[in-house]
C-alpha cells in the first residue's frame, strides 16, 4: 500500500521559514516523482514544486521560486520541502503527491498524503 505522510506545518510571521516533509512507503522511491501541492481556502489546488526521483531534475512554481527549494533523502524515502522567506499568500493546506512524473496538473498524480497546514501571519 502507498502512504505519503506529511509533517512540519504549522504558524509563522511573514518573512519567517519551514520546512515539510513527506515521508513515503509502499512504492519504490527511487522510480517516483513526488509533488508539493497547495491549496488555499476558496482556491483550487495547485502543483508547487516537483522532484522526478529518477533523474533529480526539480520544477518551482513561478510564485516560489527563490524561496523554496525541494529536495529528497534516498535513506529515509523523504522528499523535504523548505519554504524561506513566507508570505501571507502562501497560507493553505500543503499535501505531499506521487506518481511516475511530475505533472503542473494536480488531478495526475495518483497517491496522496493527507495535508499538512501551512499558516502565515501578515
Amino acid at each position: 500500500e502507498i502512504q505519503l505522510v506529511e509533517s512540519g506545518g504549522g504558524l509563522v510571521q511573514a518573512g519567517g521559514s519551514l520546512r515539510l516533509s513527506c515521508v513515503a512507503s509502499g512504492f519504490n522511491f527511487d522510480d517516483y516523482a513526488i509533488g508539493w501541492i497547495r491549496q488555499a481556502p476558496g482556491k483550487e489546488r495547485e502543483v508547487v514544486s516537483c522532484i522526478s526521483r529518477r533523474d533529480g531534475s526539480t520544477y518551482y512554481q513561478d510564485s516560489v521560486k527563490g524561496r523554496f527549494t525541494i529536495s529528497s533523502d534516498n535513506a529515509k524515502n523523504t522528499v523535504y520541502l523548505q519554504m524561506n522567506s513566507l508570505k501571507p499568500e502562501d497560507t493553505a493546506v500543503y499535501y505531499c503527491a506521487g506518481d511516475s512524473s511530475c505533472s503542473w496538473y494536480w488531478t495526475l498524480f495518483g497517491a496522496w498524503g493527507q495535508g499538512t497546514q501551512v499558516t502565515v501571519s501578515s
